[in-house]
């Protein structure tokens, strides 16, 4: 209870109309839940429950809740509650998670912890697309490559997944596109198109054909904005191939895409200058030009394709394995230069899974091993306007990691599970400056590391289970980190880790009408890797000291009414918390020191309340308020990006005739016009902290599908 009025008085509402708004959705959650609790449901009220959730973290196939694991689901409808457009509501709408966009398409992401190593892109985190890594060798994943159409869903697993999953401590990402069999050869068809403020333009088409032993779906996109900033401009192109083959004992399934992103990168402007426009881009600065004089952008093309092989060899014996292969070219005039790179990436993995089970017992053990591979040509020139000018340096990087993990899971007379895993990893790196007199490769090894994992589940009864965990995660620095902006080669980076322990309880109880999931951890993080910037701006790299992350999530459903036969058919309400009261421990800079103050780029609190309404006559509603506290900007808490409140609208109309369905939709971002940074620049020298988000705008659609 103390935590939760400590939550409200972190917040401050600009708008009376914030603070009503707040107020009522909270009010109708927790009515919503005392009704739910105290009202009994006749045999004609059957239809109102909430749908069974299955996961497949860790590599089994189980029910959401009786996985001893902080995993936040994502459906098909939670993604159809937004434009459509980003990832980023989506995600940020789940406890502990945080997802930035700096610019449209710039994504950064954090799962229960900080983006301290975040200037740009997705680090820290292991992403998968149908069980294939999109995560590279050096680290580094692409999330923005993918486009939004092309998923039906995703799991976070939240928190260290090394005994399984290898390097990283901030968790796992599972994206799902999933496929379907029919008796009898079937095609469908989709045309969507949608735009918006800003220059927002949306085009998507696709084709999906399946019968009783294959599925192939192909989707392509197009996406272009002007943005909201000066030189915020972005287009993305993509198509991607899913197909799946599946026999009596074994299943095949393919993924292919390419993409063509390209988008401006404005940069951090001052506090001073949010005030005065926000709409400004990174200004010039004594000698150096601004991020309009030099195009700064971003140009990525990557090509992507894998396969995923299961097979049954007995009533025991599964193996499962994949193989994967992609080529990006990356370029990105930045304020001080141009970068270009080639990068080739490889992939497989493999793992055997024993299993027995009767009546009252079940026994499954796992065997497996992973490997990654990326190799990058990295050239460094002059940027004269957004023109590659004189070359600087050219750099050739290896980078490599592999896992080999075992995992046992004994689950006993339907109360108890227990897991215990464990992985050993590897990273390596070997870089070369090739425009160096003398050029020889540098060798960076972080040692074998075993990362293992503990976790017991009891069920108090069918809809209710109570969990405990404790996990070690490992992250070695990224390529991005040991070759940053200021293009020197760290070497002397070591790799964070640190142990996890958590305790949870979740479950689905008032006649399944109420799914709840708390889950409350301790992590203490050390040789944590924080960002620095030089004089010039460009990020780099240190270890520092350690970071203390406990916190609390809550997130609770409630399905107040699902009744076919009345003018409202179907109204769910929702409630994400996420507090995060993390700070440094230990952690000194020259004679500086920061222990004991916020860690830099996380609000200590964030509430995510929303409702969803269905109409029997094919109308709906969604909306949501998304309220996140100050964050810190430096190291020293001597700065911080104000409380922000997000409120978003989804009104929509779908018409459904035999095999066909055509839906319409409208809405709003950021109704209440927040003047807010989502992906401040932290630590940034001359106080260039801020990226300001898009202003109030609207977005309307329309979307055909037919058989």
């Amino acid at each position: 209870m103390y935590s939760g009025f400590y939550f409200l008085s972190t917040f401050h509402y600009n708008t009376p109309l914030t603070m009503r708004l707040f107020l009522l959705m909270t009010g109708c959650l927790m009515a919503a839940i005392v009704f739910g609790q105290n009202t009994t449901t006749n045999s004609n009220d059957s239809g109102i429950v909430l749908n069974e959730v299955t996961v497949t973290a860790f590599h089994t196939t189980t029910q959401w809740k009786t996985m001893p694991a902080a995993i936040a689901v994502i459906t098909d409808k939670d993604i159809a509650r937004y434009a459509g457009t980003s990832l980023v509501p989506v995600l940020n709408a789940l406890p502990g998670i945080r997802m930035e966009e700096r610019s449209p398409a710039s994504y950064r992401l954090s799962v229960r912890g900080s983006l301290l190593r975040s200037p740009f892109g997705v680090r820290n985190v292991k992403v998968y697309w149908n069980d294939l890594p999109l995560t590279d060798g050096g680290g580094n994943t692409y999330l923005n490559l993918v486009d939004l159409g092309q998923l039906s869903g995703a799991e976070v697993l939240k928190g260290p997944a090394a005994s399984v999953y290898g390097t990283g401590t901030g968790g796992v990402l599972l994206l799902k596109s999933d496929q379907s069999f029919t008796r009898s050869g079937t095609h469908q068809y989709e045309l969507g198109l949608s735009g918006g403020s800003y220059g927002l333009l949306q085009q998507q088409a696709g084709w999906q054909y399946s019968n009783q032993s294959f599925a192939s779906s192909f989707h392509q996109s197009h996406q272009q904005s002007d943005g909201y900033r000066q030189q915020s401009a972005m287009r993305k192109d993509a198509a991607a191939w899913h197909g799946t083959l599946q026999f009596k004992q074994q299943q095949l399934r393919f993924l292919a895409f390419y993409t063509d992103l390209y988008y401006q990168t404005p940069g951090g402007i001052t506090l001073a200058q949010l005030q005065q426009d926000p709409k400004l881009a990174r200004q010039p600065s004594g000698t150096l030009p601004g991020a309009v004089q030099q195009q700064t952008a971003i140009y990525n093309k990557t090509g992507f394709a894998g396969v995923h092989h299961e097979a049954v060899l007995s009533s025991s014996f599964d193996l499962k394995s994949f193989v994967t292969g992609n080529i990006t070219r990356f370029e990105n005039p930045f304020i001080t230069n141009y970068e270009k790179r080639a990068e080739e990436n490889l992939s497989g993995g493999t793992h055997l899974v024993f299993h027995k089970d009767n009546e009252h017992h079940a026994f499954q053990w796992m065997n497996g091993a992973e490997w990654i591979y990326n190799h990058s040509n990295i050239q460094d020139f002059g940027n004269s306007a957004g023109k590659p000018d004189t070359v600087q340096f050219r750099d050739n990087i290896y980078a490599a990691q592999w896992f080999i993990f075992s995992q046992m899971e004994y689950r006993m007379a339907a109360k108890w599970s227990f897991t215990a895993g464990v992985s050993v990893n590897n990273q390596l790196y070997r870089f070369s400056r090739l425009t160096d007199p003398s050029s020889v490769y540098i060798h960076t090894n972080n040692g074998v590391v075993a990362t293992p994992r503990f976790a017991v589940l009891y069920r108090l009864n069918k809809q209710v289970s109570l969990y405990a965990l404790a996990a070690k995660g490992f992250s070695p620095p990224t390529l991005a980190e040991l070759r940053p902006a200021d293009r020197t080669y760290h070497g002397e980076l070591q790799a964070e880790y640190g142990w996890n322990y958590e305790a949870g309880i979740k479950g689905i109880i008032a006649d399944q009408r109420l799914q709840f999931d708390v889950a409350a951890y301790y992590f203490q993080l050390k040789d944590a890797i924080v960002r620095r910037s030089n004089a010039q701006g460009a990020a780099y790299f240190v270890n520092a000291g350690g970071t203390t992350q406990k916190g609390l999530e809550a997130l609770v459903k409630y399905q107040l009414l699902k009744k076919e036969a009345c003018l409202i058919t179907v109204v769910n309400l929702w409630s994400s918390y996420s507090y995060q009261p993390y700070y440094f421990d230990a952690y000194k800079q020259g004679a500086v020191d920061y222990s004991g103050n916020r860690l830099t780029g996380v609000p200590q609190n964030s509430w995510v309340n929303g409702a969803d309404l269905v109409m029997h006559n094919g109308i709906y509603a969604n909306i949501s308020l998304n309220c996140a506290a100050s964050i810190p900007l430096t190291d020293a808490n001597d700065a911080n990006a104000d409380a922000y409140q997000l409120l978003q609208f989804k009104l929509g109309y779908q018409w459904k005739t035999a095999g066909r369905t055509i839906h319409f939709f409208a809405g709003i971002d950021n109704a209440l016009n927040q003047v807010y940074s989502l992906g401040n620049d932290i630590n940034a020298v001359g106080k260039r902290y801020y990226n300001p988000a898009t202003g109030r705008n609207c977005f309307a659609g329309i979307h055909f599908q037919f058989l």
